[in-house]
């Protein structure tokens, strides 16, 4: 422990970096994605080949909509609460938020506030989820892609409002 401390304070001396935290969260999806695996050979089901084009496609965009879901929608911000502080509107129905605490509750906040770090998790749970219930993943998958295009959708309609009055 006190090596690790060490290496912290070394590696970023004015700012907390909780890099023990940071390894048990990279512990906690290594085990997650060997639990993963033991459920896949349980199942008597093979790894596919390759991932086809248009499950990679639709599974790409639900991970970036389920991860700025998880991360940015206010509507989930009462999961983010115990991990930051509310700042304020960032971009349409997304919130900034500072990460607080330190160690652990610290590096929990960074993650559940990236939607680069949960997209890895998010997209994770899609593939697994395409070798266990690949019908179930892909009706899933296309609701937040038909979100993804009815989100751009709404914003390209607003930019088109603001074009004719401004």
């Amino acid at each position: 422990m006190r090596a690790l401390r060490e290496v912290e304070q070394a590696y970023s001396p004015d700012e907390d970096r909780p890099l023990g935290s940071f390894l048990a969260l990279m512990g906690t999806y290594a085990a997650a994605v060997v639990a993963g695996g033991a459920v896949v050979r349980a199942s008597g089901r093979e790894l596919p080949e390759r991932i086809s084009a248009a499950d990679l496609a639709l599974v790409s965009v639900a991970t970036h909509k389920l991860s700025r879901l998880i991360t940015k929608d206010p509507v989930t911000s009462p999961l983010r609460a115990p991990f930051t502080r509310f700042h304020g509107a960032e971009a349409p129905a997304e919130l900034d938020e500072e990460v607080v605490g330190t160690g652990p509750r610290h590096a929990i906040g960074e993650l559940v506030t990236c939607p680069f770090c949960v997209g890895q998790w998010v997209a994770t749970g899609f593939a697994f989820g395409l070798v266990l219930a690949p019908r179930a993943t892909r009706m899933a998958a296309g609701v937040l892609t038909a979100v993804t295009a009815a989100d751009a959708l709404q914003l390209a309609y607003s930019a088109g409002e603001q074009a004719v009055e401004g």
